[in-house]
């Protein structure tokens, strides 16, 4: 379940309120808190990384590689690829299912805000080829060198059962040559954390007040819902410029991420 968007920001209100040391506005909310998700979001893959290189305790609950995967996995979607006969390469999806069904792919982070079924896309995943019959198969990953050269010997060019491709511009380049039927090629994903957004609408003080239709919550695990409350303060405190709560609030950071990696 994702975090609760009002309940963040009125947490972080309280924290600075309590000694009158400032006030962040709804937009530098929205902004800071968008930031500290992609910081947090950022973080579990360097997590992961550290993680494949220690032994892990085979305990429900406990597994540190299993919790981290699970946190990513909200964030893993998958589609068909469609073939370009005139240029002879796979465009990435454009639709895709995942957590959340059905929504459109972005591949750049330049145009018009987001609307509620877009999303931009993050990392390439496992690219498989689906033959007539039987299981999908996975395809190898090269780089442009061993991709233009691995056609040379009989023994290392690529067949429907062993078949490889190259990735470039948000382009799959796939060989054999004879993989170019509808269907024939699909792709994992991650997309990114859609921005956060506390909306409102103006009372008759002209008071903020929560519009819950048109705001977006935190896509990240309710587990995450301290570290969000404690990141958004560190950025608070070099808004209001306030170094004591940047201090209070980086060290209790540190601390945790300490306590993660112990």
């Amino acid at each position: 379940m994702a975090i609760n968007v009002d309940a963040v920001y009125k947490t972080v209100l309280l924290i600075l309120n309590k000694e009158q040391r400032g006030y962040i506005t709804p937009d530098e909310f929205n902004k800071t808190a968008t930031q500290v998700q992609l910081d947090i979001f950022e973080q579990y893959f360097d997590d992961l990384n550290q993680q494949l290189r220690v032994p892990q305790v085979d305990v429900d609950y406990a597994d540190r590689q299993f919790n981290i995967d699970e946190k990513i996995s909200f964030f893993k979607a998958h589609g068909v690829c469609t073939y370009d006969a005139v240029n002879q390469f796979w465009q990435l999806p454009t639709t895709v299912n995942g957590s959340v069904s059905g929504f459109q792919v972005l591949y750049s982070t330049q145009g018009a805000p987001l609307t509620s079924n877009q999303v931009y896309f993050y990392r390439l995943g496992t690219i498989t080829y689906q033959p007539k019959a039987g299981y999908p198969v996975e395809l190898q990953r090269l780089q442009r060198n061993d991709f233009y050269n691995i056609d040379k010997s009989p023994l290392t060019r690529p067949t429907e059962d062993f078949p490889c491709y190259l990735y470039e511009g948000n382009r799959l380049y796939v060989k054999p040559s004879a993989i170019i039927n509808a269907g024939d090629i699909e792709a994992s994903i991650l997309r990114k954390p859609k921005d956060v957004v506390w909306a409102f609408t103006s009372g008759g003080s002209n008071q903020y007040l929560w519009d819950f239709t048109n705001s977006t919550n935190f896509e990240l695990e309710q587990s995450e819902q301290v570290n969000v409350i404690l990141r958004i303060l560190q950025y608070s405190g070099i808004v209001i410029r306030d170094p004591q709560i940047i201090q209070a609030a980086s060290a209790e950071v540190a601390q945790n991420e300490a306590n993660k990696k112990s």
